[in-house]
């Protein structure tokens, strides 16, 4: 066998082996909203079947903090599997929502300033992959688009040895643009 003779015919991939990304985009709808730990973890998405679920349930238990926020550490809790919040985690979160509750509403469809970040029913979430999505073996870098944002946002997950997709980092709680009911300017 020639030393280029693979590239007629690919190597087969693994069973466990990561999907082939491409820019691919899933929308997660949720047909009702979880009051309490509980009802999210019933949700179908909290079986954790794919990175997508994961991330759109991630945006939903941030949107948790500002009326209950040990509800929404719990539902952070449950996404990262074997890896709970560090007090380190705990305090970044509790500092992004110190002026600005509204940014994981924006991560909805339909959620942007003129509507002071309000989603459009039923609240589906958009995540996105790219040909760099799944480079890193047993990780999977999504994407997310807010409606207080020019670019997408990141969000990191891991697949588990039991076949999950658990939440390792996410940076989506960066500032985005202020709702219209809060600017004087507009």
């Amino acid at each position: 066998m020639g030393l280029f003779d693979s590239i007629q015919h690919p190597a087969n991939r693994p069973a466990n082996a990561m999907p082939p990304a491409g820019n691919k985009t899933v929308e997660v709808v949720f047909s009702v909203l979880p009051d309490d730990l509980a009802q999210f973890r019933a949700l179908p998405q909290a079986a954790l079947a794919n990175p997508y679920d994961t991330a759109a349930l991630t945006v939903l238990a941030l949107c948790f903090y500002p009326q209950d926020k040990e509800a929404a550490l719990a539902m952070l809790d449950f996404l990262r599997g074997p890896r709970p919040l560090s007090p380190f985690d705990k305090q970044f979160i509790r500092d992004r929502f110190m002026d600005a509750d509204y940014v994981p509403r924006s991560y909805f469809k339909g959620a942007v300033p003129q509507n002071d970040y309000l989603p459009s029913e039923p609240y589906t979430v958009a995540v996105s992959e790219n040909p760099y999505s799944y480079t890193e073996h047993g990780f999977a870098r999504l994407f997310l688009r807010s409606g207080g944002a020019d670019s997408p946002r990141e969000i990191k997950l891991r697949l588990a040895k039991d076949g999950k997709w658990y939440l390792w980092e996410q940076m989506i709680l960066s500032g985005i643009r202020a709702p219209e009911s809060s600017n004087p300017w507009a």
